[in-house]
């Protein structure tokens, strides 16, 4: 407690010198004449507010700019349209954001600052990001890293590496990520740059995040947080390693500790405007806050994330916020707004899944139109061409070549109309068949909230936990068909996705998110959905009971999932926890044992039970060939 106070007083007297030093700086600026030294004055302001106060950078980053454009400075240009382009981009401001890089790109390249160029491309890969648009954000990380190579820059190079390995972990590429982190972490010590070791350490924390490994993140980030203090790194930074740590103290299930680095995280982020820090710290504030039970403090932080990302149309986020709401006032007996929140976030997340299907629609049909124009022009060209060489030759002849020809285009006209309607109609029977799995899953959906609102209206416990298992089984089912009509491949199923989708939401739905720790032993494997449904069905069954039975008396455990096809095209199955051992689910003497065996039997497969420290339940299905 005496080392954190003194923290904060050592924070308040940095705040306050640099208060003095910007008090200075200003007066300096005010009596200067010269236009150049003026937009280093204004630089050394900006750099100071970005650890204190984001919107006052702003404001000098625009005075920057302008001057810059007055006194027609090439070289300060764009530097300043960087700048500002900064901080619109941590102001959220991203389309503002996206305007400034490119001027700031520009004129980058006007004066081969190829250096400049690159943290430009790294910013704008931050805004790519932000917009869901993972791909692009790596090709802008990617073109910063060549340009880092061209001159040699090894802080640039290591930054590059460190931002591409974030990239991969977004987009769920971890054993690439690992080794952009390894490599960054190599060129930051053999080169001694101690700032990029700060985000080295913070990366590698996010990739160990990605992949599970709870314990090796929080001592990345307790470096790199040691790191940030001991450099003074200003507020912004502290506030996203400390949400981070905190991130990973909830993993641990150690949320006292995660409680604390998230007000931390916001208190940061207010003191220096950082808003998009304060969003996600507001966020994480009103989940820590249920998993703790301090239901009326989780209300109020998850009211005010719903606020933020309704302004922001962070329709994304928004869902899952509708939905932890819609927890919140369950837990606090309020069922009729535990309800309609539930609803909105089901007709929001139909309405995303209308508007992208609609917008996969209009893009395969504009490539088709494209690709045919692109063929007519190209036949028509080698016609001509054709026509030219045999007039040179023999004009009788070539009046029969022509009438083949024009008779030749017509057929090929007619097979083209006919592919055009075929692929129009493929493509019209494809968004019918999404358009069907997602009533499906609309529909699966209304039964489960009907599920639970009867659940809440029961007092018997045993009822109750029925109602829960059931509905459970309804959102098992659901998911795949969510699978189906959000995925590009309508006849199969993504099966370790859907595996984290649902053993995410049975732990939600028992509490145990915290306490249970899940890993997923496989590889991406596509199912049918006869296949697949069954599956899932085994899986809740087995989840449920280990959450239920395997961890008496809130104890923490861990769960593992393994499922692969074997060179046989056989499916082998492996669900084992490290818990008190055999609960009797696989004796079929309930409903879930039951259903799993009439579930094992319709896949034509076995079932074998170890018990050795935990227990471990094998299942083998021989899976039916292709015709």
């Amino acid at each position: 407690m005496k080392s954190f106070i003194l923290f904060f007083i050592l924070v308040f007297q940095l705040i306050s010198a640099q208060n003095n030093e910007v008090i200075g700086l200003e007066k300096q600026l005010s009596s200067e004449k010269s236009p150049s030294k003026k937009l280093e004055i204004i630089n050394q302001l900006v750099d100071i507010a970005f650890n204190t106060d984001m919107q006052q950078a702003l404001v000098y980053a625009k005075q920057g700019v302008a001057l810059s454009e007055k006194s027609n400075d090439k070289n300060w240009q764009p530097k300043f349209y960087e700048m500002q382009g900064r901080m619109h981009a941590n102001l959220l401001e991203l389309d503002s954001a996206t305007l400034f890089f490119k001027k700031a790109e520009k004129g980058y390249i006007a004066l081969n600052d190829k250096k400049g160029q690159a943290k430009t491309y790294f910013k704008m890969a931050w805004v790519h990001r932000k917009n869901g648009e993972l791909d692009l954000a790596l090709q802008k990380d990617l073109d910063g890293l060549k340009l880092m190579e061209t001159i040699d820059d090894k802080a640039g190079i290591c930054d590059a590496m460190t931002r591409i390995s974030g990239d991969l972990t977004s987009q769920n590429r971890l054993k690439e990520a690992l080794a952009y982190a390894k490599k960054a972490i190599v060129i930051a010590d053999k080169n001694h740059l101690t700032s990029e070791k700060f985000y080295v350490n913070f990366n590698a924390g996010n990739v160990a995040m990605a992949s599970s490994k709870y314990k090796e993140s929080l001592d990345y980030y307790n470096k790199a947080l040691a790191i940030a203090k001991e450099q003074n790194m200003g507020l912004p930074t502290l506030s996203d390693i400390t949400n981070s740590r905190g991130n990973a103290y909830k993993r641990l299930g150690k949320f006292k500790e995660a409680l604390q680095d998230y007000q931390n995280c916001l208190q940061y982020a207010k003191d220096s405007n950082y808003q998009n820090a304060i969003n996600t710290a507001i966020a994480n504030l009103g989940e820590i806050n249920l998993l703790l039970g301090n239901y009326n403090e989780a209300l109020k932080y998850q009211l005010e994330t719903v606020r933020l990302q309704e302004e922001n149309k962070d329709a994304s986020n928004l869902v899952e916020n509708y939905h932890h709401v819609s927890t919140i006032y369950s837990k606090l007996g309020d069922f009729k707004n535990a309800l309609a929140f539930k609803q909105k976030a089901y007709n929001l997340r139909d309405s995303i899944a209308s508007v992208e299907s609609d917008a996969k629609m209009s893009e395969m049909l504009t490539k088709y139109e494209s690709k045919k124009k692109e063929e007519t022009i190209s036949s028509q060209k080698s016609t001509i061409s054709q026509q030219y060489l045999i007039q040179q030759l023999v004009t009788g002849l070539a009046v029969l070549l022509i009438i083949f020809l024009i008779l030749g285009y017509i057929a090929f006209q007619s097979r083209a109309k006919k592919n055009k309607l075929l692929a129009i109609k493929n493509a019209e029977n494809e968004l019918l068949l999404k358009e069907i799995h997602h009533r499906v899953k609309h529909n699966l959906e209304v039964v489960s909230g009907l599920l639970a609102l009867q659940s809440s209206q029961i007092d018997d416990q045993s009822t109750k936990d029925a109602m829960q298992e059931s509905q459970n089984r309804v959102n098992s089912i659901g998911i795949v068909h969510q699978k189906l009509y959000q995925g590009t491949n309508l006849g199969a199923v993504e099966m370790k996705d859907y595996l984290l989708n649902l053993s995410e939401s049975i732990l939600d739905s028992f509490g145990a998110e915290g306490k249970v720790k899940l890993e997923l032993a496989m590889e991406n494997l596509d199912l049918d959905i006869d296949t697949a449904v069954p599956l899932g069905l085994i899986i809740n069954e087995l989840i449920t009971n280990t959450i239920k039975y395997a961890f008496p008396n809130n104890q923490n455990g861990t769960l593992t999932i393994k499922l692969e096809k074997q060179k046989d095209n056989n499916l082998h199955l492996v669900v084992s926890d490290n818990g008190v051992g055999k609960s009797g689910i696989t004796q079929g003497t309930g409903f879930g044992g039951q259903l799993i065996s009439l579930l094992t039997n319709q896949l034509n497969g076995t079932m074998t039970e170890e018990i050795k420290n935990g227990t471990t339940v094998i299942f083998d299905f021989k899976m039916k060939k292709a015709a």
